[in-house]
């Protein structure tokens, strides 16, 4: 539902999906993991290599998050994959990426 200036009221029930969406991909590692598992599964220890300073603990919160989520699954040989909602959401960033890309090199091409 629009105001008659046209712009939405604040939490408009509309938006519950994006802000969850919104407040999902806000916490810190998840954009992280779903990038280092885009490519295919990964088990814990590989994941944890990959991602830096993220500690042990904190990057077990954040995979039985995305798991209670649906973006990941973990498999019976221990190894975590996207599911199919995990894909579609990589899919959807692509345009993220590839704007981040073009951002990285306005700043240091100025004649972009």
């Amino acid at each position: 539902m629009r105001s008659a200036s046209g712009a939405k009221p604040p939490n408009d029930s509309a938006d519950a999906p994006v802000l969850a969406a919104m407040e999902l991909l806000g916490q810190r590692w998840t954009l992280r993991v779903l990038w280092e598992l885009a490519p295919g599964q990964l088990g814990f220890l590989e994941l944890r290599r990959r991602m830096d300073n993220c500690s042990s603990s904190m990057l077990s919160v954040r995979l039985q998050h995305l798991q209670g989520v649906g973006l990941i699954v973990k498999n019976a040989d221990k190894s975590y994959e996207l599911t199919t909602a995990g894909t579609e959401l990589g899919a959807a960033m692509q345009d993220v990426w590839d704007w981040s890309r073009r951002w990285e090199k306005s700043l240091t091409d100025p004649n972009d």
